[in-house]
């Protein structure tokens, strides 16, 4: 790992990245809409995502993963991405953060 950094400081460096990447049709990143259900980093920079979509049919879904692809991949420390996308169990508005409900106006 480049400069020997620690799991947790990657993986918080993947969160804040998540946090960056935007569906285009909705104006919540994909992490605070409840997209992202796990992360999991290995000690030799091998990041795993498993997440989700708003709809099986989502129109936007090879530009969002090639974007976690492409920004996860630049974090220092990660050497390979897989993005395992999986609709079980399926997205819903309750998934949410309490942030992305607000900005939606669910609340």
């Amino acid at each position: 790992m480049s400069a020997q950094r620690d799991i947790l400081s990657i993986e918080a460096d993947i969160v804040t990245t998540l946090k960056d990447v935007y569906d285009p049709e909705i104006p919540v990143n994909i992490y605070d809409l409840g997209l992202i259900y796990e992360v999991d980093t290995e000690e030799d920079g091998k990041v795993t995502i498993k997440m989700t979509l708003t709809a099986p049919n989502c129109p936007m879904a090879d530009q969002i993963l090639q974007e976690i692809n492409d920004r996860v991949g630049d974090i220092d420390g990660v050497t390979d991405v897989a993005i395992n996308l999986t609709f079980d169990p399926p997205w819903e508005k309750g998934m949410m953060s309490e942030e992305a409900m607000l900005e939606l106006g669910f609340l």
